[in-house]
């Protein structure tokens, strides 16, 4: 499955979204919802970026970020040899996953114009980034971070007023849980 992953992260970065998109789906749909929680996040994560439309970027992070929600530091030391590529410091321990995962949620309820949502999940990408050694990963997320950060501010509050968050809900105003059956 990781190779899989691999192959169709290699055509999204060569441009192929169209052919990336579509591997991705068959893998999403062999490996269901109940399966391995480190493909799920990883899978959802690239199929994001997949993406032309910001609510379909907007649906795969959040399957990205629920399975996630459900490793553990043990499941993600099982893969470390498979992702060692992505230089997560420390190993892979899950709580180095979730700034990344919240910076592009902020992103994408940026794009969508929802600034107090892009605001939650940025805050919560900045709080949990001490989770992030010193290198080119880490450096790079807290550029993102920084880099959103002031493209919000200058933004300015702007736009029509968003609904509250629901109690129980994420940073967001997301249910967070298991992601939907259909994609």
């Amino acid at each position: 499955m990781t190779t899989r992953i691999g192959q169709a992260v290699m055509l999204l970065h060569g441009g192929d979204r169209e052919e990336a998109r579509s591997r991705f789906l068959d893998l999403w749909a062999e490996l269901g919802e109940e399966g391995d929680a480190l493909h799920r996040c990883t899978l959802a994560h690239f199929m994001a970026d997949a993406q032309d439309d910001p609510s379909d970027e907007l649906a795969w992070d959040l399957r990205a970020l629920s399975a996630a929600n459900e490793l553990t530091d043990a499941q993600a030391m099982e893969h470390h040899q498979h992702y060692q590529h992505h230089q997560h410091p420390r190993s892979l321990a899950v709580r180095a996953f979730y700034p990344s995962l919240h910076l592009n949620l902020a992103a994408d309820y940026a794009k969508l114009g929802r600034r107090e949502a892009a605001r939650g999940h940025l805050g919560v990408a900045r709080n949990s980034v001490d989770a992030l050694g010193d290198g080119a990963y880490g450096d790079g997320i807290r550029a993102g971070i920084g880099h959103l950060q002031s493209r919000l501010d200058r933004e300015g509050p702007g736009g029509a007023p968003e609904p509250a968050p629901e109690r129980g809900s994420g940073p967001g105003g997301e249910t967070l849980g298991p992601p939907r059956r259909q994609p």
